[in-house]
């Protein structure tokens, strides 16, 4: 009796701490919350898909996507407050962690497009001076291999996030959301955290 009332109390502790984390099951309207985040590396990569979405004005994809870039453009500084915005709710634990989650990964995603771009960036540093012009098709290559790329990984998340899965299987991306987010063991460490120690690290 005692190691039945032992397990229950197990039990409750565990959904608690589950509760606290808001690590419970996506609802269908967390499922669909959970894609948006994914807008904010999208509208940063499209620099990457000019070529792809040159001609395309009456493709629907094409017609949306302008739409919003548009209004994402028309807000001063968007991007820097879209960053800010999507770290700072990805911290509040009243979200279900698959919308965190999504969010953190969209952080790092529209971070990633970073890198190609400054490659690009020093391609024409380095080889302008010296006279020599990297070639349009090698450019365009280059960008629509990025952009195609990207919408692969924004699909593969938000197919994998409406079924109710976390998109972690993007290599050292998703390794590094993980990393971020909070897990059972890190309350249980703060939970266990002695306050003296903390009066002693503030006295030092």
């Amino acid at each position: 009796q005692l190691e039945a009332k032992r397990e229950a109390e197990e039990a409750l502790l565990a959904e608690a701490r589950l509760s606290l984390l808001n690590d419970n099951a996506p609802t269908n309207t967390d499922k669909l919350v959970s894609v948006l985040p994914y807008l904010f590396p999208l509208m940063d990569g499209l620099q990457f898909g000019r070529f792809l979405l040159e001609g395309g004005q009456d493709n629907p994809f094409v017609i949306i996507v302008a739409l919003l870039f548009t209004l994402y453009k028309s807000i001063p500084f968007g991007g820097f407050i879209a960053f800010f915005a999507l770290n700072f709710l990805s911290s509040n634990y009243s979200i279900n962690r698959l919308v965190r989650f999504n969010m953190q990964q969209a952080i790092f995603l529209d971070i990633a497009l970073f890198f190609p771009a400054l490659i690009f960036s020093l391609f024409t540093l380095v080889l302008g001076p010296l006279g020599v012009n990297v070639p349009a098709a090698v450019t365009e290559l280059g960008t629509d291999a990025i952009f195609v790329s990207l919408l692969a990984v924004l699909g593969y998340c938000s197919v994998s996030s409406l079924l109710g899965f976390e998109p972690d299987k993007i290599p050292l991306v998703s390794k590094a959301t993980s990393d971020r987010m909070p897990t059972m063991d890190t309350i249980d460490n703060f939970m266990r955290r002695d306050p003296e120690d903390d009066n002693n690290n503030k006295k030092d």
